[in-house]
């Protein structure tokens, strides 16, 4: 099964219903956040993917034609600092001061720490395709033997309705990619024809989606103990556990909105290059 190219789950930050704040976080907390939850290393984890991705839009799409120009291209538009002062956007946004302080206590304690480093260390062993079906192996072997972590992972995708989130993530993206070969001009396209394109490959995203999300979740909180899964369920069905969720699916909407519409506009260029 194809494994689509974007995923939202990489620091608990990511897998954790937003609540619309009536006062905004202070800078200084958001810094203090961003620090806690590791998002350089969030993004270095996600460049690391969108290159990947550039290389076989590359591949699929350019027939192998687009050179160092268009790997130049993909490497600034996985730009890390524009990729982090948008998700730091999204959480001065969307939080409130409680909330991030619930937060920042969650993370910045060891229970807390050990889990974002777990989740950061799954990913980068997933970028890995041997690894990755490896994964999807265990967690298949896992189901077959009823092990009980099988059933706190579901809820834990369940609570914070990570399926869902990734799946329309997904269809946006690809939506923007496509309005981006289309504003590029290598396509015509009108908008219901984009919309068929996108829905077309919703079935295959929802299912190929949750298939990677139980791997890599069970991947990932392999080494927790019980109680320490317990603790980290516990806090995503909080406010603020549920706001920080939110806030982070909101930023990572809008950064990979901007980098596909200009992956799709990438692409276009080169394609009307090649065609000169």
């Amino acid at each position: 099964m194809k494994r689509w190219a974007r995923r939202y789950v990489i620091a608990a930050a990511l897998s954790l219903a937003a609540l619309v704040p009536l006062t905004a976080s202070g800078a200084g907390d958001i810094d203090e956040l961003s620090d806690v939850l590791l998002l350089d290393d969030v993004i270095k984890v996600l460049r690391v993917e969108g290159l990947r991705y550039g290389e076989g839009l590359n591949e699929d799409l350019l027939s192998g034609t687009g050179g160092r120009y268009f790997s130049d291209k993909v490497e600034r538009i996985y730009d890390p600092e524009a990729m982090l002062s948008v998700l730091e956007a999204s959480l001065e946004k969307r939080l409130t001061p409680e909330e991030t302080r619930a937060a920042l206590d969650f993370f910045g304690s060891d229970a807390g720490r050990r889990i974002l480093q777990l989740e950061i260390s799954a990913r980068v062993a997933m970028v890995d395709p041997a690894v990755d079906e490896l994964a999807d192996a265990i967690y298949a072997e896992a189901v077959a033997d009823e092990n009980a972590r099988v059933d706190a992972i579901m809820n834990f995708i369940e609570i914070n309705d990570l399926n869902e989130r990734n799946v329309t993530g997904a269809l946006s993206s690809n939506y923007h990619f496509f309005n981006g070969l289309v504003e590029g001009g290598s396509h015509r396209m009108s908008e219901a024809e984009i919309l068929d394109e996108v829905w077309s490959q919703e079935d295959a995203i929802r299912a190929d989606t949750l298939i990677w999300l139980q791997s890599f979740l069970y991947m990932a909180y392999g080494p927790l103990s019980d109680s320490e899964m317990q603790d980290y369920l516990d806090f995503s069905e909080t406010e603020a556990g549920q706001a920080l969720n939110g806030a982070l699916f909101d930023g990572f909407d809008a950064m990979y909105r901007e980098i596909y519409f200009a992956l799709g506009l990438s692409v276009a260029e080169a394609l009307q290059s090649s065609e000169l």
